[in-house]
């Protein structure tokens, strides 16, 4: 019992990473029916931009604290990784809307590889050691334990949920979501400027991504040029299996593969003597993303195109 009371803990604070970079990619698929595979690198970017911050922060103010530190991390990497998605939709993504669907999804994969390159340029490309700056100290629940940073990742994806949501349903900015979503000629005949909506929506998700990165980086004690990938294609998978368009989804599909992998991983290790385990996790998941889709193509709460927010 406390080894799955561990693994559920470890599944949560997994797939609540999935989940916040899956809001991203269902939010900008949501208006424009773009799937934004740059998007994990947007989460690589946002993690070394704060590393670099964190290093120069601990050279020149050796006495402030590691909470703050990683507070000014994170606001940094937000506003450099929210400019750098504003500038890949007006130079990547805009020219080519009005696009075969063919032509965007390339240069997607095109801007990934694009960003992993000049990151390995920037920051080499050495696994580099990220700082410990939050109390290492466990916290003991029903047997398993959780650390503090575990604990924050866990309420950063609910606050961004909760705000995600008011933002989308609450404000003015939402409703131009919602309608550019709907048609955006007729939603620019009212007044919604689609492509200022458009640019809202690539910096929400990007701050998303960054903070999910500095979250990742923070709980994993490494960052390298290349770590976004294989957590951009999973939170893809996740919003998939959420019902890619809808927000509840790709929280719900983020939590739910975080779970699948860490439970799965756990007992198959287990079971096999450790033979599978860690190792074949991203087995389990796209497993069970192919069923899934095969039982239900449009994810666990998709929704026609046109209802999506």
């Amino acid at each position: 019992m406390d080894t799955l009371i561990q693994q559920i803990i470890n599944g949560l604070v997994l797939g609540s990473m999935y989940a916040l970079v899956a809001l991203g990619y269902t939010m900008v698929y949501g208006i424009i029916n773009l799937i934004n595979f740059a998007h994990g690198e947007v989460l690589m970017v946002g993690a070394l931009v704060s590393w670099s911050v964190i290093g120069w922060l601990q050279s020149s103010m050796p006495h402030m604290p590691g909470w703050l530190m990683l507070l000014v991390a994170l606001l940094v990497a937000c506003v450099v990784a929210a400019a750098l998605n504003v500038l890949i939709e007006k130079i990547a993504y805009r020219p080519l809307r009005n696009s075969p669907k063919l032509a965007p999804l390339i240069t997607a994969m095109g801007m990934s590889l694009l960003l992993q390159t000049l990151a390995m340029i920037i920051w080499k490309p050495n696994y580099k050691s990220y700082p410990t700056l939050l109390p290492a100290t466990p916290i003991e629940l029903a047997g398993a334990v959780i650390t503090p940073t575990q604990v924050l990742i866990l309420a950063v994806t609910a606050v961004a949920l909760a705000a995600l949501m008011w933002l989308v349903h609450g404000t003015r900015l939402g409703r131009a979501m919602r309608a550019t979503s709907e048609n955006p000629r007729v939603a620019a005949l009212m007044g919604v400027k689609p492509d200022l909506v458009i640019s809202a929506t690539f910096a929400i998700g990007a701050v998303l991504a960054a903070t999910a990165g500095v979250m990742w980086a923070a709980n994993y004690g490494t960052v390298q040029h290349s770590m976004g990938f294989l957590p951009g294609l999973k939170a893809f998978t996740a919003a998939v299996f959420g019902g890619i368009g809808n927000l509840g989804g790709a929280v719900v599909g983020g939590l739910l593969l975080g779970l699948i992998e860490s439970i799965g991983a756990g007992y198959l290790g287990e079971l096999t003597g450790g033979v599978l385990g860690s190792h074949y996790a991203d087995i389990l998941a796209f497993v069970v993303l192919i069923i899934v889709l095969t039982l239900r193509p449009s994810g666990l709460l998709g929704e026609r195109v046109a209802d999506r927010a």
